[in-house]
Order: structure tokens, then sequence, then C-alpha cells
């Protein structure tokens, strides 16, 4: 069981890491890889999703990083 559990948290932090590079710091993100994305409107539809699935994968490798450090499982 430990080993599933150190698994899913090497595999969410491998697709966090890919998720946040996605990511823009001007807010274009995925949009501007289209050029659908404008300076002065909010998030597109694809950069939306984007933060929904990341904030999903980051609570899964909190979750499973507080069962590893807690010690709830054993090796």
């Amino acid at each position: 069981m430990a080993y599933f559990i150190v698994a899913i948290q090497v595999i969410s932090g491998v697709a966090l890491t890919t998720l946040i590079l996605l990511h823009s710091a001007k807010g274009e993100g995925l949009g501007g890889i289209g050029s659908s994305a404008s300076l002065f409107t909010g998030p597109t539809q694809a950069e939306a999703g984007l933060d929904k699935i990341t904030w999903l994968i980051a609570g899964i490798f909190i979750f499973t990083s507080a069962l590893i450090g807690w010690k709830i499982i054993q090796f």
C-alpha cells in the first residue's frame, strides 16, 4: 500500500510540474498558443480548465505528502 501511495505522489508531482509550466505569467496560458487570448479579458476557457485541474492535482499531491509525512502508512 505504501508503494502505491508513493507512486501516486510521484505521478502527481510530474503532472503538477507540467501543468504549472503550461500556465503563463501574463495570464495568457494556453490561449497564447493559438493567439486567442486578450490582454485585458479574463481567463479563457482553456485557462480556467487548466486552473481546476492544477488545483486538483495539487490537492492529491499535498494529501499523499501528508500521508507519508505523518507516517500513517508504514513501509
